[in-house]
């Protein structure tokens, strides 16, 4: 049990990182994909700028979910997922105002953004593992050494 527990530790993280953020670089490609209905779709929810807040979102969830997958910033990144995480769960998925018919629908997808959320304030909090780009040393001598 201790030997997976220490590949758990060592390897967990990184995949952690990677299931949370397919989920980002697949629907900034979606979006991309359908550009214009989702730019109308933002103008439709009564978000100012349509087209460039979604060329922002689509940079931050291709761009900034890649950077996470590799470990980069890992803790600025997933405040920034957190916080964008928030505002679509709110703005999009607003299960209490929904028509009968897409109230689970909503709810469900309202509460999807809240574990994922959950997810980005762990890495936010931890860190980003011992598999990334800009990892934190993990003993007092190694944080140390990097302060020489």
């Amino acid at each position: 049990m201790e030997k997976f527990q220490q590949i758990l530790k060592h390897y967990g993280p990184a995949l952690a990182r990677a299931l949370l953020a397919q989920v980002f670089i697949i629907s900034g490609c979606g979006k991309i994909k359908a550009f214009a209905a989702t730019a109308a779709l933002m103008g439709n929810l009564g978000l100012p700028a349509p087209q460039l807040l979604l060329a922002l979102t689509i940079a931050l969830e291709i761009g900034g979910g890649a950077l996470l997958v590799l470990g980069w910033q890992a803790r600025w990144l997933a405040l920034a997922f957190f916080g964008f995480t928030f505002l679509t769960a709110v703005i999009v998925h607003p299960f209490w105002s929904a028509e009968p018919a897409n109230f689970g629908g909503q709810l469900n997808n309202f509460m999807k953004n809240l574990a994922i959320m959950g997810g980005m304030l762990y890495i936010a909090v931890y860190g980003a593992g011992p598999l990334a780009l800009d990892r934190e040393p993990a003993t007092s001598a190694e944080r140390a050494k990097k302060k020489r």
